[in-house]
């Protein structure tokens, strides 16, 4: 194991010590603080192993080959690349059945519809962080949370738990106050620059911020658009996969797409490749 060598790319929080793993931002000392924008920052031919797990979807369509392309120069002839995404087939089927089911009055198909139209549009359309998804999980009145933990497992569970459970703040001291409303101070008095600057634009503007923080789903693809992508960049051999198959072995051990049988984001598309 020492001389193989595996990368994580778009990392957060979920990944494995002893891999190189590289973010937007580090989020621990293990992580690399890297504008995967700008390229990888690696030779040709280092790794064995290129792995993102919901990290293409955001990048605008147009530089998603550019990405991929950058994974292929990174990899060793044989080296594989394994990516998860969400998956559109998916949404699209669903969004067929349950349309159909609300038409016939089905129970609870009304819920798990606009549930699916949120899951197709919102996290490409919001402008606020959290969209109409956040408002949907914080509404205890859908009833709807075993179809959530079905389509979105962990992720949704704990946005359950952080929007619904959410503690108001405490204020323990004078300090803590004074940091608090200078906090708000500072931010309301940049916003009334900004807004006064810019004026009827100031929407716009803060529109175009909010999507450039990363939060914004910037296309999507299905097994045939994404197999399509990595042959043209000069993958072979492409084959869709679940979160514990692999053309590496042991790869449930490391529990990056699942642990004991359980999906950690079930509405994904496993594919791999190899260089």
């Amino acid at each position: 194991m020492t001389d193989v060598k595996y990368l994580n790319l778009g990392c957060g929080s979920t990944y494995v010590k002893g891999w190189t793993n590289i973010d937007f931002v580090s989020s621990s000392e293990d992580v690399v603080a890297h504008n995967l924008l700008e390229g990888i920052p690696h030779e040709d031919n280092s790794f064995d192993l290129v792995y993102h797990s919901h990290v293409l979807e955001h990048f605008p369509k147009s530089e998603a080959p550019k990405f991929i392309a950058e994974c292929f120069r990174v990899l060793k002839p044989g080296g594989v690349i394994r990516i998860a995404i969400p998956d559109l087939e998916q949404i699209a089927s669903n969004y067929i059945k349950y349309l159909n089911e609300a038409l016939e009055n089905v129970p609870l198909a009304d819920k798990k519809y606009e549930w699916t139209m949120l899951e197709m549009y919102d996290q490409v359309v919001r402008e606020k962080s959290g969209g109409e998804m956040g408002t949907y999980i914080k509404d205890l009145s859908k009833n709807n949370d075993a179809f959530l933990l079905t389509r979105n497992g962990k992720e949704v569970e704990g946005l359950m738990n952080n929007l619904r459970n959410a503690p108001s703040a405490s204020i323990d001291s004078r300090s803590g106050l004074r940091k608090i409303l200078s906090s708000i101070y500072h931010f309301n008095l940049r916003s009334s620059l900004e807004k006064m600057i810019l004026g009827d634009n100031y929407e716009g503007y803060k529109n175009s911020q909010f999507r450039k923080q990363g939060e914004i789903h910037q296309w999507m693809y299905d097994r045939y658009s994404l197999k399509k992508m990595l042959e043209e960049i000069g993958f072979k051999t492409v084959e869709k996969r679940t979160a514990f198959t692999s053309y590496i072995n042991n790869w449930s051990e490391f529990k990056l797409d699942g642990e004991n049988g359980e999906v950690r984001k079930p509405d994904s598309l496993f594919i791999e490749a190899i260089k």
